[in-house]
């Protein structure tokens, strides 16, 4: 028998009692398959366009004669007005429907997204970012509660892994296609390239979801006062902890990303816009973190996942100061790879410890993170500008080994989850595997 995230499967005989009578999709089924395939489209939809600009940044900065930390503001306004966004979102989700939202923040955002090319200057670009930064923090805001929502809880959390490697699929995707659009025909291409992707995606997104899985939440899912579902998400014990690492860990991926246009281009390695762009296929990486998290947690407990991935993030950004194409290739590779292992893991278990406030844990993950990838990464560029590559990459470290000391107090045996019945070691009162031997770790 295999424990994910503290379900059970292996069989339907074997699953909780409290499971037995759920009819959501399960995994296998048509309605899960079609489910999770919209909810990726839409992850590919949003972060292509989310990060369209960054790989054009350094030809931003030669063209409009701007530094490299005032070019990053049009990455940086897009994901503030996101974070500030999501709570907004949220809210309108929980009245109107999650798939609403959805549909409605992506068509807002490929509207603006159209006009973003035709920025004559620095500040109205950065405008039209904010706008439709804001315009997409309807997606993250209400994913991965919908997913929690509409599919068996037993299946949940592997469709919210799967949702989680299509935001690296939408942000490798988005910055390929800008980079090598750029590299033809200018930054405006590269942007009017991504928008084009998120068009498409938003297609398949709109033609691929069930009609039984769309419209408001099911009717449990506010079966408590929204003060009490707040009071879940705030108050639950190691909940700041994860927001937390939402924040510090995507300050130093942004950091790192932001700033790799320009360390690669520059001296000495002097590659040029289309050849530098093509080391956003290290986003595949960020795929495999994403799916592979949900088997390493179920094998060896969340914290245990969470703390390593933190540390070899750190340990990686090291690496990227070497002055060796092929050393930063692979370390750029596993930078992104244990990144995403540590979001997805750190995402799935704020949803699952907040129980019925898992929409408004969901929003305040978005909030931290994207918090993070606008000040934070923003700040990365001020350590560059003034001192270079390496301060930026200590300034990363730094982020990382913050998160780390933050994460102490999710360490195991501590503390029980509400309604749980079962520890974070696993020695509660839930029953083990079958036969005896281990019982299962709650995420």
């Amino acid at each position: 028998m295999h424990w994910t995230y503290g379900s059970p499967v292996s069989s339907v005989g074997s699953m909780d009692s409290a499971h037995t009578d759920d009819d959501r999709p399960r995994a296998g089924t048509s309605a899960y398959r079609r489910t999770v395939v919209a909810m990726v489209a839409v992850a590919v939809a949003t972060f292509a366009q989310l990060w369209s600009v960054q790989p054009v940044l350094p030809e931003l900065a030669e063209d409009l004669g701007e530094s490299a930390a005032r070019v990053s503001l049009t990455v940086s306004a897009a994901t503030g007005a996101l974070a500030g966004f999501a709570l907004v979102w949220s809210g309108l989700g929980d009245r109107f429907g999650r798939t609403r939202v959805i549909a409605v923040s992506l068509a807002v955002a490929t509207l603006v997204g159209c006009a973003a090319p035709f920025a004559g200057d620095l500040w109205l670009l950065v405008a039209l970012r904010a706008v439709q930064g804001a315009a997409l923090g309807g997606v993250p805001a209400a994913a991965v509660a919908h997913l929690s929502e509409v599919l068996h809880p037993a299946d949940a959390a592997r469709a919210i892994g799967v949702y989680i490697a299509g935001n690296p699929l939408g942000g490798m995707g988005g910055r390929l296609v800008s980079g090598w659009a750029a590299a033809a025909g200018g930054w405006q291409w590269g942007v009017a390239a991504s928008t084009a992707v998120g068009v498409l995606a938003w297609l398949v997104f709109v033609c691929a979801l069930p009609r039984r899985t769309r419209g408001a939440p099911r009717s449990g899912a506010g079966g408590v006062g929204g003060r009490s579902r707040w009071r879940a998400a705030l108050a639950t014990p190691g909940m700041a902890a994860l927001y937390a690492q939402a924040l510090l860990l995507m300050g130093a991926f942004m950091t790192v990303y932001n700033l790799l246009g320009f360390r690669l281009t520059g001296e000495p390695f002097g590659l040029s816009q289309a050849v530098a762009s093509s080391l956003f296929v290290a986003y595949t990486a960020g795929m495999a973190g994403s799916a592979w998290s949900g088997r390493g947690a179920g094998r060896w407990g969340p914290y245990r996942v969470l703390a390593v991935s933190v540390a070899v993030m750190g340990a990686a950004a090291a690496v990227l100061a070497v002055p060796w194409l092929p050393v930063v290739a692979v370390g750029l590779v596993v930078f992104t790879f244990v990144f995403f292992c540590a979001h997805a893991t750190a995402s799935a278990w704020a949803a699952r410890r907040a129980g019925e406030g898992r929409a408004q844990a969901s929003s305040v993950y978005t909030l931290a993170y994207y918090v993070g990838a606008s000040v934070l990464g923003w700040a990365g560029g001020l350590f560059y500008d003034r001192w270079g590559w390496g301060a930026a990459l200590v300034f990363a470290g730094f982020l990382c080994a913050s998160a780390l000391v933050a994460g102490l107090g999710l360490r195991p045996g501590k503390e029980v989850l509400p309604g749980a019945g079962v520890s974070l070691t696993g020695t509660g009162s839930g029953a083990g595997e079958r036969g005896g031997g281990r019982p299962p770790k709650v995420v």
